[in-house]
């Protein structure tokens, strides 16, 4: 799954955040939005932030840093 976020302009707000999401095969069209995001704002528009993540929903172990399993055992190899 792919989401682009930016801020923009809003009447009632100072900058107000905004995503759109796209499906796991919408990477093109999420590349595509994100660049019409950069060009309005080069533009002038009150755009700023602009940002693709993602995020695989197959993944097979848990997002971030964790501790190494129990009995793994790493050791530098020096010469």
């Amino acid at each position: 799954m792919f989401v682009v976020y930016w801020l923009g302009g809003n009447p009632d707000a100072e900058a107000a955040a905004h995503f759109r999401k796209f499906d796991a095969a919408s990477l093109a069209e999420a590349l595509r939005f994100a660049e019409e995001l950069r060009k309005r704002q080069a533009e002038g528009e009150d755009i700023g932030f602009i940002t693709l993540c993602s995020e695989n929903p197959q993944s097979v172990g848990k997002p971030g840093a964790a501790d190494p399993p129990a009995g793994y055992d790493w050791k530098k190899r020096r010469r």
